[in-house]
């Protein structure tokens, strides 16, 4: 019986209905696939074609092994019930991956389809769990835990959580569950389980490497890098929730440069529009946006705009929208998929058509007048139930498709300012998933809350941002909820915070300040309202000269941040790394989840607990490690109190690298 065959580059295997495909892709890297009564399906939802490699198959009666690099797959008919195992090595011999046992009294299996209406399944992946196994990575959840072992994960977007299937694990090797479904995953100690709700086949891609950067870079050259990083994505951005009209946005810009603080973004938030979908300026609060966007260029400040996808039924647009089907649909019910300041259906940007149409308003009413920079909010989107079986694209059901939303959301924009002339892109986006990173999308952590707790998870975040193949993160600095702007507590967070986001791939202050002034149009309809004041200069002298002190630190380090965003452009590094990423010897640094390091030369501890003045640090092994406050040297492989009075925090150089930070910070 021949169970095993070659086909081009490519093992097959075949029975019982199931057809079993392990491909080379990319190096050290292998694709599998597999179908239940169907052919095997050659698209990807996230994996880019990989360069040809040659592959070293063997075939045998009931085991098959294909070797690609360093790793190979091992194919294996068990006895019982003559069903198939897959096992994962590395070249040393070392198993990396194994699926569960087939068969037996319990007749489990490891590829287990379950049929739906039509031609879908609902699908479950199982594989052995190795107790000691670390596993970093898999996006954006808000949980202050850095190793994911034992964590049950949805796959799907929230706002402030963003799920991309892929993770990096300490026995060395990154695996990619290549499917855009909602579902789940289950790192559990007996087993690790994925399921997909609906979708048409198995399919995931695994790579070996000897450290997490090799890992890392084979990630990236599967699913594609950042274009590099704008030069005005060096320095201060900054926002509030919401500067609501043109003289004020221009009345800041102006004053930062009165007071000569570096300023390299001003951000416009949502709701300068009439209504959303209109996707243009509101004429009664922006009456000459051209000039507002000129002076703001030769003050040498660049303008970014919100954008949402949500669509209101009273939008000059839904009509030809929703004649065009360029809305999402959903399934039964009204189409009311947001309820915000009216009723809302979103663009559905999984679709060509939507792409071109959307971007076009966008050029004309934005692009045209010199924006070159997005603020794409709501990119989830944003569900007011999150009913996610309820909605369609045009890419297909959410169930089986909904997870690529935000990462076409991104496409839509990186294509229309590529064909505009653009090159080195970046849009501020609330959500992404595999392969965001390759159309310019800078993701932050959407609507989170000003408290300690929240400031720590996004500590654990932005390392596993890093290591989910999204190497442009940021905050809100000082959160966006809750943050009551004359409260001394409050403002000491927010100096806490916003001494990290001086050390996060992009500096940004935003929030939704408290109190809240409403905003009337003349014809007396309320609009969105305005926080009060969110500017370095609004929370009194101390915290005015220590967040002035951070921003020059941070254009200290343009030359060296540049080079980040270069490694990140051109090997898929992260900016904000993990310890363990430089230091994989060093076993203490896979535990560490409330320091890091910012490029491979700082190590970044944050104050991030309430009132405090101090903290432990560790210190890699491997390393010497140069206070940048004082300039005093320590050995790695310990740890250290550092002081942290309210005008710094502990930031040490790897040995004595950037020393011209040495009494800056």
């Amino acid at each position: 019986m021949q169970y095993f065959e070659r086909q081009n580059d490519s093992l097959i295997f075949r029975l019982n209905g199931e057809t079993v495909m392990v491909s080379p892709w990319g190096e050290d890297s292998l694709r599998t696939r597999a179908a239940l009564f169907n052919e095997l399906s050659d698209n990807s939802p996230a994996l880019l074609s990989p360069a040809k490699s040659e592959p070293v198959i063997e075939l045998g009666e009931r085991q098959a092994v294909i070797t690609n690099g360093k790793i190979h797959a091992v194919l294996s008919l068990q006895d019982w019930g003559d069903e198939l195992q897959i096992s994962y090595y590395n070249q040393k011999g070392e198993l990396l991956l194994q699926e569960i046992p087939n068969g037996g009294a319990l007749f489990l299996k490891a590829r287990r389809f379950q049929s739906l209406p039509g031609d879908s399944f609902s699908l479950t992946a199982s594989f052995l769990s190795n107790p000691s196994e670390k596993i970093y990575g898999m996006g954006q959840y808000q949980q202050e835990t850095l190793n994911l072992k034992g964590c049950n994960l949805e796959l799907a977007h929230r706002n402030s959580q963003a799920s991309i299937p892929f993770y990096v694990s300490s026995l060395g090797y990154g695996f990619l569950w290549n499917n855009a479904a909602v579902g789940d995953v289950h790192f559990g100690t007996n087993t690790t389980q994925w399921t997909a709700r609906s979708c048409k086949q198995l399919d995931y891609w695994i790579t070996a490497g000897d450290t997490p950067a090799e890992i890392e870079e084979a990630y990236a050259n599967a699913t594609g890098k950042s274009p590099m990083m704008p030069e005005y994505g060096l320095g201060f951005w900054q926002c509030k929730l919401r500067y609501y009209n043109q003289e004020q946005v221009l009345s800041i810009a102006r004053e930062y440069k009165k007071r000569n603080i570096p300023l390299d973004v001003i951000v416009i938030d949502f709701y300068h529009w009439p209504y959303c979908g209109d996707w243009r300026f509101d004429e009664e609060f922006f009456p000459d946006p051209a000039a507002m966007i000129k002076e703001l260029q030769e003050l040498g400040v660049e303008t970014m705009v919100s954008i949402w996808p949500a669509v209101d039924f009273r939008s000059e647009n839904y009509e030809e929208m929703k004649q065009q089907n360029m809305l999402v649909k959903s399934n039964s019910g009204v189409d009311v998929q947001m309820i915000f300041h009216g009723n809302n259906a979103f663009m559905d940007a999984t679709n060509p058509k939507t792409r071109r149409y959307v971007w076009e308003k966008c050029k004309q009413n934005y692009a045209d007048l010199g924006i070159r920079t997005f603020w794409l909010d709501v990119a989830e989107p944003e569900y007011t139930s999150y009913n996610f079986e309820n909605y369609r694209y045009y890419s297909g059901t959410v169930l089986e498709t909904g997870n690529i939303y935000p990462r076409e959301y991104a496409r839509l924009f990186y294509e229309g300012q590529k064909e505009n002339g653009q090159n080195d892109i970046v849009n501020l986006i609330r959500c992404a998933w595999a392969g965001s990173q390759r159309y310019g999308a800078l993701v932050w952590s959407g609507d989170i809350m000003s408290t300690y707790e929240d400031f720590r998870k996004q500590i654990c975040a932005g390392i596993h941002m890093g290591l989910s193949g999204i190497p442009w993160w940021t905050t809100d600095i000082g959160g966006f909820h809750n943050g009551v702007a004359a409260d001394p507590d409050f403002k000491e967070l927010l100096i806490r915070w916003f001494q990290f986001g001086t050390f996060c791939p992009v500096m940004r202050l935003h929030g939704s300040r408290q109190p809240y002034t409403p905003i009337y149009n003349k014809a007396g309809e309320l609009r969105e309202g305005t926080g009060t004041d969110n500017e370095v200069w609004s929370y009194g002298e101390e915290a005015y000269q220590i967040m002035t002190k951070f921003i020059h630190v941070r254009e200290l380090m343009r030359d060296y941040t540049r080079s980040l965003m270069q490694q990140a452009h051109e090997n898929g590094h992260p900016v904000l790394r993990a310890l363990f990423y430089e230091f994989p010897s060093d076993p203490i640094c896979w535990d560490i989840k409330d320091s890091y390091l910012f490029g491979s030369d700082l190590l970044v501890a944050p104050i991030c607990h309430e009132h405090a003045v101090d903290r432990q640090v560790y210190l890699p092994a491997g390393a010497s490690w140069t206070d940048a406050r004082t300039g005093v040297v320590y050995e790695g492989g310990q740890w250290i109190m550092a002081d942290a009075p309210m005008d710094t925090l502990p930031v040490f150089l790897r040995d004595g690298r950037q020393d011209y930070l040495i009494g800056e910070i």
